[in-house]
């Protein structure tokens, strides 16, 4: 019997594989080699890999030679964030500064807390307004006031949470123009929006699989010619020395294909995505009026498939779970550690007090995402908050 949620409304955790990646995944996994090993079958698996490297760097904006693979996004966030930090203060002991904000994903945040903990990393958390976006001219004023001792430059393209689009191009002309190597997370922007690596001006970007229609386990940190991080992982010397391990040449077939589908059917599907969504807001603050929509209006600095809402008066925790008995897969705005829920990093960034980052819903579509499918939270979203406000108030 199968468990999955009737409406599956968390797309930005994970979307549906693709039917032509899963058939291009199927198909190696019969085969053979390692694409490391020199003979027949070796090669044949190789080719594999090389091929599917050039796939991913035309629909990213890259050469070939930049993509390197990892085994998702996490890695390849910490590989750039890590190694590009530990590279720079090597060739200069003064460069201990890591420019980011308080909204990024944790792969990035925690990496660079870990940084300052562990190895005396300085972090310069660059402000964000209410809507969640960090202008170039913060950037500028925080590398102007200290140029030598910066390091590394990250900032990520889409937020996780609340859907804003970062003006990365021009943030990346301001890291280059005092020659700091910026990296920025395009996990959440690639499936939707026309993410170009060359175009942008960064100098390493992370994207990942699962995002776009691929498996999980398989991301890749597109990186400049001119860079050498530090890796991570020491082994085999895979991956121009930086990212050593076996290639997993099933993976990263479907990673390509993936890539490749959902660059071709992208501004249609955002297109499409973004009516429903601006359907799905309407419906909720229709049902719930005091209901507010966190991050950006919808338009271009907002992620075509993500609505990011805060309900006064309920716990975050408590809706997803009530909406879950209803067969609605959502998520929250926060994050459990240790079994204590703690108010969205993002929200608080924002200015957001802890009550609105803790009653805090992301609804995020994806390309099997329906009008059935928001109508069927629409008509769920008024007796689902009317019912966790109960709960808060016992």
């Amino acid at each position: 019997m199968s468990t999955s949620p009737v409406v599956y409304l968390d797309h930005a955790a994970t979307t549906p594989m693709l039917p032509e990646a899963i058939a291009a995944m199927t198909e190696e996994l019969a085969q053979l080699g390692n694409p490391s090993s020199l003979h027949t079958v070796g090669r044949r698996a190789r080719r594999v890999v090389e091929e599917s490297r050039e796939q991913l760097a035309e629909v990213f904006g890259a050469r070939a030679s930049e993509v390197i693979f990892t085994s998702g996004g996490t890695e390849a966030d910490n590989l750039a964030v890590k190694g590009l930090f530990w590279a720079r203060r090597a060739a200069d002991e003064r460069r201990n500064r890591i420019l980011t904000t308080a909204v990024e994903h944790h792969a990035v945040f925690d990496s660079v807390r870990w940084l300052c903990d562990a190895h005396g990393a300085r972090a310069d958390w660059l402000a964000v307004d209410s809507l969640g976006l960090v202008p170039a001219d913060v950037l500028r004023a925080a590398l102007d006031a200290d140029p030598g001792s910066a390091a590394v430059v990250s900032v990520m393209w889409a937020n996780n949470e609340v859907g804003a689009v970062q003006p990365v191009a021009s943030l990346a002309a301001v890291a280059r123009e005092y020659g700091v190597p910026f990296h920025t997370d395009a996990v959440q922007a690639a499936a939707q929006l026309p993410v170009d690596f060359a175009a942008s001006g960064a100098d390493a970007m992370t994207v990942t699989a699962h995002k776009l229609g691929g498996p999980v386990g398989v991301g890749a940190l597109i990186l400049g010619k001119s860079l050498t991080p530090v890796p991570v992982l020491h082994g085999g010397g895979q991956e121009r020395d930086i990212r050593s391990g076996t290639l997993d040449a099933p993976a990263i077939r479907a990673f390509a294909v993936a890539a490749v589908a959902s660059a071709e059917r992208r501004s249609l599907e955002a297109k499409r995505i973004a009516a429903l969504r601006d359907d799905l807001i309407r419906q909720v603050t229709l049902a719930v009026p005091d209901a507010a929509l966190n991050g950006p209006p919808p338009g271009p600095d907002r992620l075509p498939g993500n609505a990011h809402f805060s309900f006064p008066g309920c716990e975050g925790d408590a809706l997803l779970l009530l909406l879950d008995a209803r067969g609605i897969a959502c998520s929250t705005g926060s994050a459990c550690t240790a079994g204590v829920a703690e108010p969205s990093h993002v929200l608080l960034a924002m200015g957001a007090d802890e009550d609105r980052a803790r009653g805090s819903l992301r609804f995020s579509l994806g390309h099997t995402t329906t009008q059935a499918d928001v109508d069927a939270l629409g008509a769920a979203i008024g007796d689902t908050v009317t019912r966790a406000r109960r709960a808060a108030a016992t």
